[in-house]
C-alpha cells in the first residue's frame, strides 16, 4: 500500500521541529548537471508532475481535479509511451531559482533548496512538487487530510495557507474547509517554538488546536490558520501575523502609520473598511492624525500597502509634489506638459457633444476649458489642472499621468487605455504605475474622485470600504461592480464608473 509519509519530531541545531519524512524516498544526490537515469542506479525515479496531470485531464469535469496517482515512476510498457521521469538537480540550490515562482508546476514560492529537471519537458521543478504524495496529513490542518489537486481555474484566485502567496496548478486542498497549500510549503519544517518574534517579547509555541483562539494581532478568530501562543502572558498570534511591519505607508492615508498592540479605550473606526475597531487588539495609527486608525489586517492588504517596511527609513516629502501640469505663458495661455502647442483659456456657455476633452473624453459643458491655438486639442480646465503624480486610494504605488499606448488598426492610430478600476476602454489620458512589473492603469475619470464620495441620488456619503475581490450589483446601473462604492450606514452599492454623478465635498 502506498505511504503518504508523516511529520515527525526532529531536533536540529538545538531546536525541536516537526519535519516531513517519506520512508521510500532517498535524499537527492548532489549532481552538477542533469544526467540520464542510468548514471543514478540508486536514485528512485519519479513521474513528471505534468504527466501526472495529463493522466486525469481526459476524465476531468472541471478545471480543478484531484491527482490520486503515486509519484513513483512506472516503466513504460510500450516503446512509444510518453511516460518520462525527472532528473535530480543540485546546482540550482536556491541561488539561481526564480524568486517569483520558478517551479513550473506549482507556480509557487522560492523556499526550495533541491530541484528536479524534466529532460522531456525542459522545465525545473521543486523536489517537493515532484515527490508530492496524493494525500498528506498536515499539523497546520489536523482535522482533515489534504488531497493533491491540479487547479487550473484562473478566475478563482486562491492563496496558500502557509505563505499567503497565490496557489496555482499543483496544490494541496481540503475540500471541506477550502484550505490550500503549495506542496513545498506543506512539506516545510515546522518549528515548535519561535524565538521572540517582531511583535512580542516572549517566545511563542505552536498550538495545533485553534478553536476559539482570537489572534491578538489581527483581532480575528481564524480556525484554519496556523497559530502560536505565549503561555506566559496568554498571547495568541497567527503564523502570518506575528511579524507585522512596524511602520508602513498605505494608499488610503497621506501619512505613515505605525503598529500598536492596543488602543486607548474609546470608539474607533477603521480608515479602510470603516467598521469598528476593538481597542483590545493590535492596529495601525497615525502619529500626525490622532483619530486615524486602521485594522492591522486591513492595513497590510495587497490593494492598500506596497509591502515595504519603513522602520528606520527616512520619510520622503509628499510624492505627489511636482512642477505642475502646465507652464503659464501669459494671461489665459498655458503650455501643457503632454502637448506641444500653447493652449488658450475659453469659456463655454453651451453644451457641445462634438467637443471632447482629450483627457477624460467627455464633452465640453458650461464652464472654462483650454483649446489649442494650432490644432484641435481641448482640455477641461479641471482636467488641465490634474496633477502629474498622485497617490490614489485604489492603488498602493504612486501613479503618473501619461498618454496611453498607441495601437494601429486599418492604418489608423489610436491611443487606447484600459482602466483597471472601471474596466472601461477609452482614448483619454490615464495614470499609470511604473513600479517594477506593475501595469496598473487608472483613467482620469476614476482618478478624479476621493473618499468620501457624495452621490446626488443617495443621502449618505459612500466609501471604498468593501474588501478586494467583492463584486456586487450596482443599485444605479444594475451591473456587477469592479470597484464598488458602498454606504457604511445602509446597503447602498454603487459602481465607481458612475462618478460623473458624484459631487465630492472634500
Amino acid at each position: 500500500m502506498y505511504s503518504n509519509g508523516a511529520f515527525h519530531e526532529v531536533e536540529k541545531d538545538g531546536k525541536l521541529l516537526l519535519m516531513y519524512h517519506h520512508p521510500k524516498y532517498c535524499p537527492i544526490p548532489q549532481t552538477q548537471s542533469p544526467t540520464f537515469s542510468t548514471d543514478l542506479p540508486l536514485q528512485p525515479l519519479f513521474l513528471c508532475p505534468r504527466l501526472r496531470r495529463l493522466k486525469y485531464m481526459s476524465s476531468r469535469s472541471s478545471d480543478t481535479f484531484p491527482l490520486s496517482s503515486s509519484p513513483e515512476y512506472v516503466f513504460p510498457t510500450t516503446r512509444n509511451s510518453n511516460d518520462h521521469h525527472v532528473l535530480p538537480l543540485f546546482w540550482c540550490n536556491n541561488r539561481e531559482f526564480d524568486a517569483n515562482g520558478g517551479c513550473h508546476i506549482c507556480q509557487g514560492s522560492n523556499f526550495g533548496t533541491d530541484y528536479y529537471f524534466c529532460n522531456y519537458c525542459s522545465v525545473k521543478l521543486h523536489k517537493e512538487c515532484v515527490q508530492s504524495p496524493p494525500k498528506i496529513k498536515h499539523p497546520f490542518h489536523p482535522e482533515h487530510s489534504l488531497q493533491l489537486f491540479f487547479h487550473d481555474d484562473m478566475s478563482r484566485k486562491i492563496e496558500c495557507l502557509c505563505c499567503g502567496r497565490r496557489a496555482h496548478w499543483l496544490v494541496y486542498h481540503c475540500t471541506i474547509c477550502q484550505t490550500f497549500m503549495h506542496p513545498i510549503c506543506a512539506m516545510n519544517p515546522i518549528p515548535f517554538v519561535i524565538d521572540p518574534p517582531k511583535n512580542h517579547v516572549h517566545s511563542l509555541t505552536f498550538f495545533p488546536k485553534q478553536t476559539s483562539l482570537t489572534c491578538n494581532l489581527c483581532g480575528i478568530l481564524r480556525k484554519i490558520y496556523p497559530t502560536y501562543v505565549c503561555f506566559r502572558c496568554n498571547f495568541v498570534a497567527h503564523n502570518d501575523c506575528m511579524n507585522y511591519p512596524h511602520i508602513i505607508k498605505i494608499s488610503r492615508h497621506r501619512h505613515r502609520i505605525s503598529f500598536t498592540l492596543s488602543l486607548p479605550s474609546r470608539e474607533w473606526f477603521c480608515g479602510v473598511c470603516r467598521s469598528s475597531i476593538s481597542a483590545d487588539y493590535a492596529a495601525y495609527t497615525c502619529d500626525t492624525c490622532s483619530d486615524y486608525v486602521v485594522h492591522s489586517i486591513c492595513a497590510i492588504g495587497k490593494d492598500v500597502w506596497d509591502g515595504k517596511e519603513l522602520e528606520g527609513v527616512p520619510e520622503i516629502l509628499d510624492i505627489t509634489q511636482d512642477d505642475g501640469p502646465f507652464e503659464v505663458i501669459s494671461e489665459g495661455v498655458i503650455l501643457y506638459f503632454l502637448h506641444d502647442h500653447h493652449l488658450r483659456l475659453e469659456v463655454s456657455k453651451f453644451y457641445d457633444e462634438n467637443m471632447l476633452c482629450q483627457a477624460c473624453v467627455l464633452p465640453i459643458y458650461e464652464g472654462n476649458f483650454y483649446v489649442c491655438m494650432e490644432c484641435e486639442f481641448i482640455l477641461h480646465e479641471t482636467c488641465a489642472k490634474a496633477p502629474r503624480r498622485i497617490q490614489h486610494a485604489l492603488h498602493p504605488h504612486p501613479l503618473i499621468l501619461e498618454v496611453p499606448k498607441r495601437y494601429t488598426y486599418n492604418n489608423v492610430h489610436y491611443n487606447i487605455v484600459h482602466c483597471d478600476t472601471c474596466g472601461r476602454r477609452s482614448l483619454g489620458f490615464a495614470y499609470g504605475c511604473r513600479i517594477g512589473v506593475c501595469d496598473f492603469k487608472l483613467d482620469v475619470r476614476c482618478a478624479s474622485i476621493s473618499e468620501p464620495f457624495y452621490y446626488e441620488g443617495h443621502e449618505h456619503p459612500v466609501f471604498l470600504a468593501l474588501g478586494a475581490g467583492i463584486k456586487l450589483i450596482c443599485h444605479v446601473c444594475k451591473i456587477k461592480c469592479l470597484k464598488p462604492l458602498n454606504c457604511i450606514k445602509c446597503n447602498f452599492i454603487m459602481f465607481q464608473v458612475r462618478n460623473l454623478a458624484i459631487q465630492s465635498k472634500v
